[in-house]
């Protein structure tokens, strides 16, 4: 690719997206009943520089201690603790601009190229070499990504968040986290790095926290959503891992919560038709 006027270009002489021209936000509310000293963890938040940003839990019209780590994937994690009840929580960030990717180092990638919990690469060795071999780069990836879309139905009622890549390969059906962990566990098997990215997908319908799939291809991590339900180019990345076992946006330690409500919201400036024979960086 090649740089002009700010903006990327394809090999093809279709312009790219320019991040520099669109403004970002999310915001997320959920309402949560928590059992007496249950510690809760969120990831929740954008991951990189914002324009705005808040994050507040409130428990009993009261302001809970919220307080920010960073785990091994460079997710930002935030935790507090509840003496029990109603918890309501709200997030709220705009972006402008792109956002950095997370390391393209060498440790990373060869963490990123082996089993996982819920990406079994291993087991899938020979289904990903008899459907695409001789592919590499982009067009691997677009082979993939479209392979999933074809194979699979998003079916949320037929799928279950302990089901791996296997299982939904033989279900033939899932939701976001289980298209990206299929599209994961194929490139893995080729040995092309890929990791699982959850992130606030402006244009998705029905309106949820989102997940999709990162490969390393071309010195980049490279994005590929097999669902094709919003555009790659406005998401904004939350956390990332080597599946969705890392990147749960809510879990607890010390107890026990249920989500009895939840409302996500995420809006671009305006969004782009994205044709996913083109690489596209989370950003």
């Amino acid at each position: 690719m090649k740089r002009v006027s700010g903006a990327e270009q394809h090999a093809d002489g279709s312009a790219a997206w320019d991040h520099r021209a669109v403004n970002r936000q999310a915001h997320a509310h959920l309402d949560v009943n928590t059992d007496p000293g249950a510690q809760v963890i969120l990831s929740v938040a954008v991951n990189g520089p914002t324009v705005a940003e808040s994050l507040t839990a409130v428990h009993d019209g009261y302001e809970l201690a919220v307080r920010e780590l960073i785990d091994a994937h460079g997710t930002r994690l935030h935790v507090f603790d509840t003496p029990g009840g109603r918890v309501a929580i709200d997030y709220r960030a705009e972006v402008s601009g792109a956002l950095p990717s997370p390391s393209g180092a060498e440790v990373d990638r060869i963490r990123y190229l082996r089993p996982s919990r819920y990406c079994e690469s291993d087991t899938l060795g020979p289904t990903a070499r008899s459907q695409f071999s001789g592919l590499v780069g982009a067009e691997l990836l677009a082979a993939v990504g479209s392979w999933v879309r074809t194979e699979l139905a998003y079916l949320p009622e037929f799928t279950s968040p302990i089901d791996g890549a296997v299982r939904t390969l033989l279900s033939r059906s899932g939701v976001c986290r289980d298209f990206a962990h299929l599209v994961i566990a194929l490139l893995r098997a080729l040995d092309v790095p890929a990791r699982l990215a959850s992130v606030y997908a402006p244009g998705l319908y029905p309106m949820d926290f989102h997940a999709v799939a990162e490969a390393y291809v071309d010195g980049d991590w490279q994005v590929i959503d097999a669902t094709g339900l919003a555009p790659r180019q406005t998401m904004m990345r939350i956390a990332t891992g080597r599946d969705a076992a890392d990147t749960a946006f809510l879990s607890t330690r010390r107890g026990f919560a249920t989500i009895d409500a939840m409302e996500i919201v995420c809006v671009a400036d305006r969004l782009p038709v994205d044709d996913a024979r083109h690489l596209v960086r989370l950003a």
